[in-house]
């Protein structure tokens, strides 16, 4: 499937009467539920192959198997700061529901499926996670009812089983069903057992409000969520959690954003920052690492903020995500050597 050279196309400016209602609507009460079990403790991937815990404080990454102008890797090229890899992308099938995954061996300089597999083995014996990730930019999956829940379900497993992978992210940018989804992942899980990792990366429209369909989503599934990592680009102005509007590519975009997560019911455990690796990895919102790294103090120890400054701080707050492992090479790997010790040392 050919991708586009930027990953996201998305909503441009968002801000005004609907995300004010949609927040308003939604609110911010914070769920009673307890803290969630989050994916930190596995045994065993799908396919029988010994795998490491997601670290208390991670970084995710996504792998591309195209090729849009970023450096080509194979797996074994993604630097050992990235603890979770998101493959991307499975694409969806002529069944409802359900979706598959074909290595671009071409468009990789001829990278075969044994070797793919065959790295994700040595990833996963170096403590890290590989995973599936669903949808992308042009991901068209529609999980709407209990037939297409399933498929969904019994596919995922089924990659899980052919190629080793630790588990799924769920990146669907053109709507999805929270009742249905959550219906899917929670059969998934069940299939895939201890050590499934289950992440989100929701745009940031989609975690305007507690009502929106993603949010109820995470939160449906907060049981078996290891972490959101939130698109914090490609986004106009948004709402923060004190209500005040805060543009993208700022410190406090960052920081007013995720507390509207970390107050609407999710453990700090399951938020993350997803950023741009460079300035050509999307459309807009890129910030240095550094401005990464001050949104991680900021939320985790309180220092180092703009002039949004959490009323409390959440020091088990999960890390950090970017987009894309292959933008970062194309950088000098400059996102993963500055954020990822950064993320280690939280």
């Amino acid at each position: 499937m050919a991708h586009s050279c930027r990953r996201r196309s998305r909503l441009g400016v968002l801000l005004g009467a609907f995300t004010a209602a949609a927040l308003a609507v939604g609110g911010l009460a914070t769920t009673g539920t307890a803290s969630a079990t989050t994916s930190t403790a596995s045994t065993a991937s799908a396919a029988g192959s010994s795998t490491a815990a997601v670290p208390a404080h991670a970084v995710t990454g996504y792998w591309q198997n195209f090729d849009n102008g970023a450096t080509v890797q194979k797996l074994a090229d993604v630097p050992d700061a990235y603890d979770i890899v998101a493959v991307a992308f499975a694409d969806a099938t002529s069944t409802p529901g359900a979706v598959d995954f074909t290595l671009d061996s071409a468009g990789l300089g001829g990278y075969t499926e044994d070797a793919f597999k065959a790295d994700i083995k040595a990833k996963q014996a170096a403590g890290k996670s590989v995973i599936i990730s669903i949808g992308g930019e042009k991901g068209t999956i529609q999980v709407n009812d209990a037939a297409s829940a399933g498929n969904f379900a019994d596919s995922v497993y089924a990659l899980m089983q052919e190629y080793g992978f630790d588990g799924v992210d769920i990146d669907l940018e053109n709507g999805l069903d929270s009742t249905y989804m959550s219906q899917a992942l929670k059969s998934l899980a069940a299939k895939a057992g201890s050590g499934f990792v289950l992440t989100m990366a929701p745009q940031t429209i989609d975690m305007q409000s507690t009502s929106a369909e993603y949010f109820k989503t995470a939160l449906a599934v907060k049981d078996i969520l290891t972490v959101v990592n939130m698109q914090y680009y490609n986004s106009g102005s948004m709402l923060g959690c004190d209500g005040k509007v805060y543009s993208q590519g700022t410190v406090d975009f960052l920081t007013a954003l995720a507390c509207i997560q970390l107050e609407g019911g999710l453990d700090p455990s399951q938020v993350g920052i997803g950023t741009p690796a460079s300035s050509s990895a999307a459309g807009s919102g890129y910030v240095a690492p550094s401005v990464v790294n001050d949104a991680l103090d900021c939320l985790t120890k309180g220092t180092n903020c703009g002039s949004f400054k959490p009323s409390k701080t959440y020091p088990g707050l999960r890390g950090a995500m970017t987009w894309s492992t292959n933008w970062d090479a194309s950088s000098g790997n400059a996102w993963s050597s500055a954020v990822g010790p950064h993320v280690d040392g939280l």
